[in-house]
């Protein structure tokens, strides 16, 4: 199987920048709020925190009164926000990455993950994410045939938004040549 990205220029409606904005917060504040957890567990007991641990807390969040507008996005972004955290703190424990970093509001990458759910319509140009009613209209340059993976959506500092859609294919990974010695 191969794994390949196609990216796509979105075109939200202003209702649709709204609820995307509110995907971009609520990724953010998750990341900020468990990268948090995580150092203040390890400082009081060294000992850490599983990012499962954490996740389990997101539905008592999402029914408390000061951070219920959790429950306005779709929870499989807030989860994989949780992941992208794992991801992070084990390459720095493997020693390819920095310590994790609280994530700004001014920072200009804005971003999250629907890794299910996730539909493609190229016949009327739109994009299906979960808590979006309607498609996001899309610019398909091309098209694609394989199973969905994940699908990650972008906002650039000059705000035009992206759609970069991880899909499975069939075939195999092209092998590197191996290099060859002259034998003389």
């Amino acid at each position: 199987m191969i794994l390949r990205t196609y990216k796509y220029r979105l075109y939200p409606t202003k209702k649709q920048e709204v609820l995307l904005a509110k995907h971009f917060g609520c990724t953010r504040w998750v990341y900020n709020w468990a990268l948090a957890k995580k150092v203040a567990f390890w400082g009081k007991d060294k000992k850490g925190i599983s990012i499962f641990q954490i996740a389990n807390e997101l539905p008592k969040l999402k029914k408390q009164e000061e951070t219920k507008w959790l429950a306005e996005v779709n929870a499989q972004a807030l989860q994989q926000s949780l992941m992208n955290l794992d991801r992070a703190f084990t390459s720095f424990f493997k020693k390819r990455g920095n310590f994790p970093r609280f994530k700004s509001r001014k920072d200009n990458r804005n971003s999250f993950q629907c890794p299910q759910k996730v539909d493609v319509d190229f016949n009327s140009n739109l994009i299906w994410l979960p808590k979006f009613k309607n498609g996001i209209k899309s610019v398909f340059d091309r098209q694609f045939e394989g199973k969905i993976k994940t699908v990650t959506i972008s906002k650039t500092p000059t705000n035009k938004y992206f759609a970069a859609v991880l899909v499975e294919q069939a075939g195999e990974d092209p092998v590197k040549p191996e290099a060859t010695e002259d034998k003389a």
